[in-house]
């Protein structure tokens, strides 16, 4: 595992939280067989190498008739005569001869020889024989062996984090199971005795948590196996007790809250005195404080209590670090550079995340828009965004039509 640095309470931008965290990752999770169904979201152990080309045989890209290019010239007036016929999965038995052509439907193997596809719209036919009316070009309509995948190729490196797509391109190539890194067992809890579970009686001064429900949905989206040990109050036994068993029993450890500088803030104490833990104050807005360290040897991340707050650190800075320690590879949130569709003023030194959308103006041209409302302690703006308008570090004000950062986040509102 990563072990924690000194702490310091210097402020550091996302970026050099991230590089000087993830070069010491040690991923200690063991690999498993498991059948292609399911196979989606889990994290390649070892690259897989393809035992095939694909595809396998040259094949016919159009419904037509198989020729060989060598005789185009000679016969594109006189005619072709009609020896066969090949469809997918009944194959044209040798090769045509001189002059003659074998009826073919896509997907079928090119019969020996052959080397382009006459489309039936290009050609007049009889059943027995057929005239070239139209464009035929040497080797048209003829997807070669291999074009797509070489044998031996990599298709994908160890630490690939398996698509849908990813699972349709395994099975073309054969394969029934992959090997992949056990899924990533993750407690997950809230501290603090203000917090209620979602429709539980509230007295004075009293929430319902939404923290533990929002991040449970981020960490399975991921594909870990998330176990919910509910809320801790604010009670350094129960805290320390609770902490210890969840390090002995998960890989990994998630928290929201008790992380400021309170005296009823237990969080870190505990944390420091059964491992180790540096506070990350992120040049980052909303987002800090952030812990990060280990108890027990289990690594743990420590979120803001802040729901917003809590949502940005864990994607900007928790994600990236969660996906290291379950096998990934670099797996980034996709950024998008669009026109900005407002006017703003920022500290200098500071990354900020505004809640955003991206739409067309009058004009047509995608711009990006803040939602209304801005708050680390707003939940509904987050409803109606589509992503986070990322503004850089030494950016101190935007202008209508400057370019900015759009990171959309769909899938972690769905």
């Amino acid at each position: 595992m990563a072990k924690p640095r000194q702490p310091n309470d210097s402020v550091r931008s996302l970026a050099e939280a991230l590089a000087l965290l993830l070069p010491d990752v040690e991923v200690t999770i063991r690999s498993e067989w498991v059948p292609l169904a399911r196979a989606r979201d889990r994290i390649l152990s070892t690259p897989l190498l393809a035992p095939a080309d694909l595809p396998p045989c040259d094949n016919a890209a159009m419904d037509g008739y198989a020729v060989r290019t060598a005789d185009l010239a000679a016969h594109a007036k006189s005619g072709f005569r009609i020896v066969g016929r090949a469809a997918a999965g009944h194959p044209f038995e040798g090769g045509p001869g001189e002059g003659e052509a074998v009826q073919i439907f896509t997907g079928a193997p090119m019969p020996a020889g052959t080397d382009m596809v006459i489309m039936q719209e290009a050609c007049l036919s009889d059943g027995q024989s057929l005239r070239l009316v139209g464009e035929a070009k040497p080797g048209a309509h003829c997807r070669r062996q291999g074009e797509d995948v070489r044998r031996g190729s990599t298709i994908f490196p160890a630490g690939r984090r398996l698509r849908a797509i990813d699972i349709a391109l395994a099975a073309a190539l054969g394969f029934h199971e992959l090997t992949v890194f056990n899924r990533l067992r993750v407690a997950l809890f809230s501290t603090g005795d203000e917090l209620r579970e979602p429709g539980a009686p509230l007295g004075p001064g009293q929430i319902w948590d939404a923290n533990r429900p929002l991040l449970r949905a981020l960490l399975e989206e991921l594909g870990f196996e998330t176990v919910d040990l509910g809320i801790i109050p604010d009670d350094p036994v129960a805290l320390d007790r609770r902490l210890s068993d969840a390090a002995h029993s998960h890989d990994f450890i998630v928290t929201s809250g008790g992380m400021s500088v309170g005296s009823e803030d237990y969080m870190r104490r505990v944390i420091r005195e059964r491992g180790a833990l540096e506070m990350w104050r992120l040049a980052i807005k909303p987002g800090k404080p952030v812990g990060f360290g280990d108890i027990d040897t289990c690594p743990i991340l420590a979120l803001p209590g802040n729901p917003v707050a809590a949502l940005v650190t864990f994607l900007m800075f928790g994600r990236p670090i969660l996906l290291r320690f379950a096998g990934a590879g670099a797996e980034t949130l996709p950024v998008l550079r669009v026109a900005a569709g407002f006017d703003y003023r920022k500290k200098a030194g500071r990354r900020d995340f505004l809640f955003g959308t991206v739409t067309p103006d009058g004009e047509g041209i995608s711009r990006a828009v803040p939602t209304p409302k801005q708050g680390s302690a707003m939940l509904s703006p987050l409803v109606g965004m589509q992503g986070f308008i990322a503004l850089e570090e030494a950016r101190e004000e935007v202008k209508p039509g400057e370019p900015v950062d759009f990171i959309p986040i769909g899938p972690v509102a769905s």
